[in-house]
């Protein structure tokens, strides 16, 4: 295992539990009743789902860093795979004695969710995807090619801000959000702006992103009888409208809402995206 730390320090209502490989893993649980665990895109944290945590009732909410980002512990690129982030997220459940769950899967975090959905599904109450199917956009990956693994330029997080606020697909979005972004994707060094990842991860999105097509469809088509909910960004290329199209032929009874004036992913605040999460933790209660 690297030496190399993470740069960030603990959230204060967050502690760390210890993986089978010894991986120091990042967790937050907060609240009681159903259990609603929360798994965030490729290079993001559990800090994803601040936005949305004002909107959610009464819940148990889990939510993790995966190992290499946010303050887990970096354990190379070798170990940055769905499959390894899959397994750490049952030993998170096993850890606070957690049967099943309600998942609810940002973009990377809905590819694990479909993973748990398929081999674990016993764990798994039902699953909501932010934003991702079982094929990705290859625009999409293109544009995660440009920046994985690469610190953003400038030293500033109101620079940063104002080159994310020109991301493409996005509308109607506060100066103050993009700010929130920022300071959620970097941390403020006296060198520049660095990323609140494992730099590797870069090395780890290349193996996937060279290697052989893999056919996805068969992890969706297990979750046949789980409950399903899909949110998508009106404007993403990474879920495209043929897929989404597909997706809910193949699933005519998963609940689904489109974010207008966002591209991926949404933020999850968004009026869309609170109704169809509400309405998706209602019925599996």
């Amino acid at each position: 295992m690297p030496d190399a730390l993470p740069p960030d320090s603990l959230p204060a209502d967050a502690q760390h539990f210890t993986a089978p490989d010894g991986c120091r893993i990042a967790y937050r649980d907060q609240g009681t009743g159903l259990p609603l665990l929360c798994l965030a895109g490729l290079t993001r944290s559990m800090a994803d789902f601040d936005y949305l945590v004002p909107h959610l009732p009464p819940l148990r909410l889990i939510r993790m860093d995966y190992r290499g980002r946010g303050a887990s512990d970096w354990t190379g690129a070798a170990t940055y795979t769905i499959e390894q982030e899959a397994k750490d997220v049952l030993a998170l459940l096993d850890h606070l004695g957690v049967e099943q769950a309600a998942i609810l899967g940002t973009s990377r975090g809905g590819l694990i969710g479909m993973v748990l959905g398929a081999v674990a599904r016993g764990r798994v109450l039902g699953l909501c995807l932010n934003d991702v199917g079982p094929e990705i956009g290859r625009e999409g990956l293109e544009r995660i090619f440009d920046y994985v693994g690469r610190n953003p330029a400038g030293k500033t997080y109101e620079g940063f801000a104002e080159r994310l606020a020109r991301t493409p697909g996005f509308a109607n979005v506060p100066a103050s959000r993009w700010l929130d972004e920022a300071r959620k994707l970097a941390v403020e060094t006296p060198d520049g702006l660095r990323t609140r990842y494992d730099p590797a991860l870069r090395e780890a999105f290349l193996a996937a992103f060279e290697g052989p097509p893999v056919d996805l469809w068969p992890l969706f088509d297990a979750l046949a009888g789980l409950p399903l909910a899909l949110i998508r960004g009106a404007n993403s290329d990474l879920l495209t409208p043929e897929t989404t199209a597909k997706m809910r032929v193949r699933r005519p009874d998963m609940a689904f809402a489109e974010v207008p004036d966002r591209a991926h992913i949404p933020f999850l605040d968004e009026p869309e995206a609170v109704a169809l999460i509400h309405s998706f933790l209602k019925a599996l209660q």
